[in-house]
């Protein structure tokens, strides 16, 4: 694309900016940033909504003691038992065991170090969900009308 097509919709990026690569006027590929485009943003949107959704039923199953909170943050985080086993250095096993709630409860807070590291939150907030989601685009609707 020419440089001045480069796309300039606002949107999920909240000001922030990205660089696409552009052709100029002598035909030579630059990086011209941008503030997002109409599709991508529609796609992002998407996957956000698909993660909140997720997130509500995996609140749902811990409300119901079916799962641990290590579960919600998984979810938070988009990650599954393999992926989390290779950031955290824990056996992919053990973490399947550890999303079962009574295993979960039962485990000593040098246990679960890892995952609290690895989420950049304390062992104590590792262990609690919010009661409602709070979804992750609260607050992106407005920025999104500001930037119309």
């Amino acid at each position: 694309m020419k440089k001045n097509d480069v796309p300039q919709h606002s949107g999920l990026l909240s000001g922030n900016r990205e660089v696409n690569y552009a052709v100029d006027v002598d035909g030579r590929y630059i990086l011209e940033s941008s503030v997002g485009w109409e599709a991508k943003n529609i796609a992002l949107r998407q996957a956000w909504e698909a993660i909140a959704d997720e997130l509500t039923v995996v609140l749902a199953e811990i409300k119901d003691g079916k799962k641990s909170a290590l579960a919600y943050h998984m979810v938070k985080n988009q990650m599954d038992p393999a992926l989390l086993s290779q950031y955290s250095g824990v056996a992919r096993w053990r973490i399947k065991r550890h999303l079962k709630p009574a295993v979960f409860a039962g485990l000593r807070p040098a246990d679960v170090v890892p995952y609290a590291e690895l989420f950049g939150i304390s062992v104590d907030e590792l262990r609690f969900v919010p009661e409602e989601l709070i979804s992750p685009l609260a607050g992106l609707d407005q920025v999104e009308a500001d930037n119309s």
